[in-house]
């Protein structure tokens, strides 16, 4: 069993939980852009590879699963799921299985306006958002949302281009200066049209964050709800396991109805009457999953047994509640 992890940038942590579940002469490869990521140092083999972008990076991806004989290929980049989900056939071709949702899901997720949608097609709340300023200010108007507003990229990734919005003067200048960002930035590539912002209500109540975990079928198997604690750089960095059977329930709905597969990172925030709104869907592992697994969670096995064709007992998926963990900094050696 060997698995490509690709654009594996800092997740050590993750590449570790497999590797303590594979067998010995299992292989762990990763790629990235840099040979000095943190993740390559802990892989078995690092491999460089250009920008997700590039036109070549698809068939270099390829080139690197028949070298190394890989069964599965985990993606660990939002910029790059929708290029992996358009060329699933031919990795399987290879008989490498990716663990990537379909071109459908990924678009979804990808597209924030299209999840405030896809959550109220299914029953579930979302903050109120627009994609037009001039749209935004009528809703201003006439009293359908209030300041502070939320602001951010229609198509984003991590917390590029988050703002809060206090009043209309920044809500002029911040549309302004987001959308010259952007256009700077590599979202401009994974942007389509010109409606690149979005602008969002603004919660401020609880933030959790669920792992809604499937299997390779895009069947529902388990969720897991954390209390966000502390956030740094777009991530979480403290949180709490939790036992709310609610929360779970909306984890569950959006999993048997989005069918993705593996691990969904799922933002919800509390409105001030108590309704949990859904903020943004990942289908991929998040930033917040390590606080799933030291709680318990062991979605790894569960992936690496679902790839062997055996049965996974759901009790290794479940957490341990009131368990509390913060992230911390470490250095490492780049070899």
């Amino acid at each position: 069993m060997n698995i490509l992890f690709t654009c594996a940038g800092r997740r050590t942590y993750l590449l570790k939980y497999f590797r303590e579940n594979m067998s010995k002469g299992d292989k762990i490869v990763a790629s990235d852009m840099q040979l000095s990521a943190p993740a390559l140092q802990v892989a078995d083999v690092k491999v460089q590879v250009p920008a997700v972008y590039d036109p070549q990076y698809i068939d270099i991806t390829l080139e690197i699963c028949k070298k190394y004989a890989i069964n599965a290929l985990i993606s660990l980049n939002d910029l790059e799921l929708a290029i992996l989900a358009d060329n699933k056939a031919r990795f399987e071709a290879l008989g490498v299985k990716e663990i990537v949702s379909s071109p459908e899901v990924i678009d979804i997720c990808f597209d924030k306006y299209k999840t405030a949608q896809w959550m109220e097609s299914v029953g579930l709340n979302a903050p109120k958002t627009y994609v037009r300023l001039a749209d935004a200010k009528k809703a201003l108007a006439a009293g359908e949302i209030a300041f502070p507003l939320f602001m951010k990229p229609r198509w984003g990734s991590g917390s590029i281009g988050l703002e809060t919005i206090d009043d209309m003067e920044e809500l002029d200048v911040y549309y302004n200066i987001l959308m010259k960002k952007i256009k700077k930035t590599i979202l401009a590539t994974a942007s389509v049209g010109d409606e690149y912002i979005m602008i969002q209500e603004k919660l401020t109540g609880d933030e959790l964050g669920l792992d809604v975990m499937n299997d390779l079928e895009g069947n529902n198997v388990a969720v897991s709800v954390k209390k966000k604690l502390a956030m740094r750089a777009g991530e979480t960095d403290k949180a709490l396991t939790v036992d709310l059977p609610e929360v779970r329930e909306i984890g569950k709905i959006i999993g048997e109805n989005l069918k993705h597969i593996g691990n969904l990172d799922v933002d919800i925030m509390q409105r001030a009457n108590g309704d949990y709104c859904v903020l943004e869907l990942n289908p991929r592992f998040g930033g917040g999953y390590p606080f799933s697994h030291e709680a318990g969670v062991n979605l790894p096995k569960a992936i690496i047994m679902w790839l062997k064709g055996e049965k996974v007992d759901p009790k290794i998926l479940q957490p341990e509640y009131g368990k509390m963990f913060s992230k911390n900094d470490y250095l490492m050696e780049i070899k």
